[in-house]
């Protein structure tokens, strides 16, 4: 419970109050900052202001993390409670569970509508000519025919790749082209569409690949960029493998 608050809580207190103090300096014609004096009460008191301010940063970032609604009269009942130093209706522990698990409800019901986007285009994707799906979900489109002759990656090998990858509205998240840099990264190492997809290319073989989100990063996402249930779209292209240690169980 403390966590949860002091990040929701401070952390925005801090931000704020830096910004408020930033906003508040004004240049004279000496090229020296004047800090305006205090803003008056809007409310009755400073403490009613304060209180005010506290609630709209606290609303803002919960908003954020994806919660529309609370009970008024509960957290009321919780700041009174504290703050009279009267017994809590639940310990730290039972507060800490109940939060975790209403930001997993909210998170899965957000993760739900990029999830159902995702699989309305990937069905519409593969009605398109040229567009190959596996029995995994996984769909990939030949864009150019590498060499034929030579072998395809294992399991146990690292490949040398290029690739782009975009959400399916274009938006990009990661390219090795810009970077002007391939990857080398095991087969086996890399997420479960990457994975089945190596395994299909021949060196100088590029594909455009349609990788679902159970193929991809699933419910987790990645970072701030691949949000949880997205479906991926990537342009790759295999530049090399590196064969590993064969399978000893073989």
């Amino acid at each position: 419970m403390k966590q949860f608050f002091l990040a929701v809580g401070l952390a925005v207190l801090t931000s704020s109050a830096v910004d408020a103090q930033t906003k508040s300096k004004k240049v004279t014609s000496t090229g020296k900052a004047a800090v305006t004096k205090p803003m008056a009460p809007i409310l009755k008191n400073s403490i009613d202001s304060f209180s005010y301010a506290l609630g709209m940063n606290i609303a803002n970032n919960l908003k954020q993390q994806g919660i529309e609604k609370i009970s008024n009269a509960a957290l009321q009942k919780a700041l009174d409670d504290i703050f009279g130093k009267r017994k809590s209706l639940l310990d730290e522990q039972q507060a800490n569970m109940c939060i975790q698990q209403q930001l997993q409800v909210n998170m899965s019901k957000k993760n739900e509508v990029v999830r159902s986007k995702g699989n309305a285009f990937l069905e519409a994707n593969k009605k398109r000519a040229g567009v190959i799906t596996t029995a995994s979900g996984l769909q990939y489109e030949v864009i150019m025919k590498g060499d034929a002759s030579s072998a395809t990656p294992k399991i146990q090998d690292t490949v040398i790749a290029h690739y782009k990858g975009t959400l399916i509205d274009g938006k990009p998240f990661d390219n090795s082209y810009d970077r002007g840099e391939p990857l080398t990264i095991a087969v086996g190492g890399v997420i479960r569409g990457w994975t089945e997809v190596l395994q299909l290319m021949h060196i100088g073989d590029k594909f455009k690949v349609f990788i679902p989100s159970e193929l991809g990063y699933g419910d987790r996402g990645a970072g701030a960029d691949i949000p949880g249930g997205s479906a991926l779209i990537f342009d790759m292209e295999l530049l090399g493998i590196k064969p590993g240690a064969a399978d000893p169980a073989k």
